[in-house]
């Protein structure tokens, strides 16, 4: 499959003045929680009925349609400050309903003009939101996709299914990456299942790294805790910066965002949580001032905002401009805001 080649001449001077004669591919992978796409019918064994027409949100052909509208305007739109007219070329997605709604959204304009492809695999989660995936296929090749089911330790919990883990494996740059895409347990679970769901995909990403250790791998995601909690730090086991991270481990570039900046991706009670984060294994890192680039290697984060995706009245001003709040319609796009972060390999 043909591959195109994006250069950014900012990023080699800004990589490595030494470097100046060398370029260097640059390349944005996000996430982004899509708050609630769900399309218009019941689907069978799920408590969908909030978003029917004659449900609680008065769900229609008409929200619907602004819904999907709104949705692929962010995701065309992010990572273009750095990638004018290419955009991401993965972006991990949570609060998906189906695979309709996934083939209406890639049918949107601005992302079908760009070709992305989805993958999705139906969950057992009760209220039938899923996590999935798009991709630019000129950037990034599937090779293969699973779903890995979120485990109860408790047998009284057994019955309350929930979001699996999406882990997709392919090419990027001409390199195996695999992407794990989550939606963890909400805070009204308690923080013990959000630290089992750490656990459990901590289990993922090491075994996925003893068939291949040259793997690198991205765990993305709605995480419902910020970087400092134990389900990220212990469970996990990310790291805070990149000279702690040990061989095979993960590195989190958001915990010093939300403790030294104070900035996050969805606000309560007037401030900022950050609990949509990408995180990476430490072949994808470069420690202290090395400056290989040789393979595919993580370069910065980015909290994409654009003033039209925020609230400016009412309760929520200063966050994300929400589909819905206290219960009406405000034709917005999401609670949360998209991460991103850039990843460069030198031209050869």
């Amino acid at each position: 499959m043909k591959r195109y080649i994006f250069l950014l001449i900012l990023f080699c001077a800004i990589i490595s003045t030494a470097s100046a004669q060398k370029k260097f591919a640059v390349y944005a992978v996000g996430f982004y929680n899509q708050e609630n796409l769900f399309d218009t019918c019941h689907d069978e064994g799920k408590n969908d009925y909030e978003y029917l027409p004659n449900g609680s949100y008065h769900w229609n052909g008409m929200k619907y349609t602004h819904k999907l509208k709104n949705m692929a305007r962010v995701l065309a739109d992010m990572g273009t400050d750095q990638l004018p007219n290419i955009g991401c070329a993965i972006i991990g997605l949570s609060e998906v309903e189906n695979d309709n709604v996934m083939r209406d959204l890639c049918s949107q304009e601005p992302l079908k003009a760009r070709n992305y492809q989805y993958v999705h695999i139906e969950g057992p989660d009760q209220r039938g939101i899923d996590c999935a995936l798009i991709y630019n296929p000129q950037l990034f090749e599937v090779t293969d996709a699973h779903l890995y089911p979120y485990v109860y330790e408790l047998p009284e919990d057994s019955a309350h299914a929930t979001r699996g883990f999406l882990t997709v494996k392919g090419k990027l740059a001409g390199e195996e990456i695999a992407v794990i895409v989550c939606h963890w347990p909400s805070r009204g679970a308690g923080s013990y299942y959000r630290e089992l769901a750490g656990k459990q995909v901590r289990v993922i990403k090491d075994n996925l790294l003893a068939e291949n250790p040259n793997l690198k791998i991205m765990i993305m995601g709605d995480m419902n805790d910020d970087p400092v909690n134990k389900s990220m730090t212990t469970a996990l086991g990310a790291h805070a910066n990149i000279e702690d991270v040990e061989v095979g481990g993960l590195y989190n570039p958001w915990y010093n965002i939300l403790v030294k900046k104070g900035v996050g991706t969805l606000t309560y009670n007037g401030g900022w949580n950050l609990f949509d984060q990408i995180v990476m294994t430490s072949n994808m890192l470069n420690k202290k001032d090395a400056k290989d680039f040789s393979t595919l290697k993580y370069f910065r984060p980015e909290i994409f905002r654009r003033d039209y995706m925020m609230q400016t009245e009412g309760k929520y001003k200063g966050g994300p401009k929400r589909t819905t709040s206290s219960g009406v319609w405000q034709d917005g796009f999401s609670d949360h805001l998209p991460v991103l972060v850039y990843l460069v390999k030198e031209v050869q």
